[in-house]
């Protein structure tokens, strides 16, 4: 298992086109990948999970990976979020 914290730096959140990036992002992996964010877990790989835990511009996430690809995929996933995802 790893994890990593990161800053959300879209203007506008994790609102659905950059939710929809970061899921499409984290079903390239095998892995279980979720991220917490204040009291709650969103499965990264739900589009209706990273929507709903209502993620805005500057607040902190941290992902948790685990599984066969877990370095990969943690990677991945925080480059996506400080390369704005898209936007």
């Amino acid at each position: 298992m790893v994890s990593q914290k990161v800053i959300i730096k879209n203007p506008t959140g994790l609102h659905l086109r950059p939710a929809g990036i970061l899921c499409k992002e984290a079903m390239q992996y095998k892995s279980l990948i979720t991220f917490s964010f204040r009291d709650s877990t969103a499965n990264a790989k739900s589009v209706l999970s990273v929507l709903g835990a209502c993620v805005k511009c500057g607040d902190e996430i941290e992902f948790v990976c685990e599984g066969e690809d877990e370095e990969e995929a943690l990677k991945a996933l925080v480059t996506a979020i400080e390369s704005g995802l898209g936007e």
